[in-house]
């Protein structure tokens, strides 16, 4: 981790100044991109400046880091970051509708049919779980097993076992499985007003 905010602050300074919309930069900024997909760090700073280097400068493109700098975008959805990263792999954008959209068993299924994207790329899948899962916290009081098990990608029991004691999440008998009470989230406001002495003794005075 180190070693990445080391490369971080070099790129940060790279990227400052008249000179940011040089291609010769290109290749510390995609080993900078490499980095990040393996580390599962991510720097919305610097990747969309790839992407604006690749697009005025088409001889330099390259898929697989667009690709790749796209899907990390996603994994921090629901935040913006991803609109910085305006998308020039049309897979991908139909991903993310997918996931803003709470399609989530569609994603999972259009993303099995473009798994080839994912190459390279540490911990995909769990970052979008660590999206889906508020989504269904937030969404549902009670969820049945084997919908709750498709939605963050068709998880096996043992698999989904995990990711319930994360959110602590509780299966009964019938194979429900208890969310949450929906009350807990809604936290009503209780105005308070102070009123000290002064305020009523200019108050009491005024109407004698």
């Amino acid at each position: 981790m180190v070693i990445f905010e080391q490369m971080r602050a070099n790129v940060g300074m790279l990227l400052q100044g008249i000179n940011r919309n040089n291609p010769e930069k290109l290749a510390t900024l995609e080993c900078y991109v490499e980095m990040q997909v393996k580390d599962t760090a991510y720097d919305l700073e610097a990747n969309p400046a790839v992407l604006r280097l690749y697009q005025s400068n088409p001889a330099f493109f390259q898929t697989t880091d667009t690709a790749q700098i796209q899907l990390k975008a996603l994994t921090n959805l629901p935040h913006t970051n991803f609109t910085p990263c305006k998308c020039m792999i049309g897979q991908i954008l139909y991903l993310k509708d997918l996931l803003e959209t709470s399609l989530f068993q569609a994603f999972w299924e259009a993303l099995d049919e473009n798994v080839d994207l994912l190459e390279g790329i540490t911990g995909f899948e769990d970052s979008v779980r660590m999206c889906i899962c508020p989504v269904v916290g937030i969404t549902y009081q009670h969820i049945d097993h084997w919908l709750l098990a498709e939605m963050p990608g068709y998880l096996s029991d043992s698999q989904l076992k995990v990711w319930m004691r994360k959110y602590t999440w509780r299966a009964d008998e019938s194979r429900q499985i208890f969310i949450c009470s929906q009350e807990e989230n809604i936290k009503p406001k209780n105005p308070v007003e102070k009123i000290d002495f002064d305020s009523v003794s200019s108050i009491m005075a005024f109407f004698q």
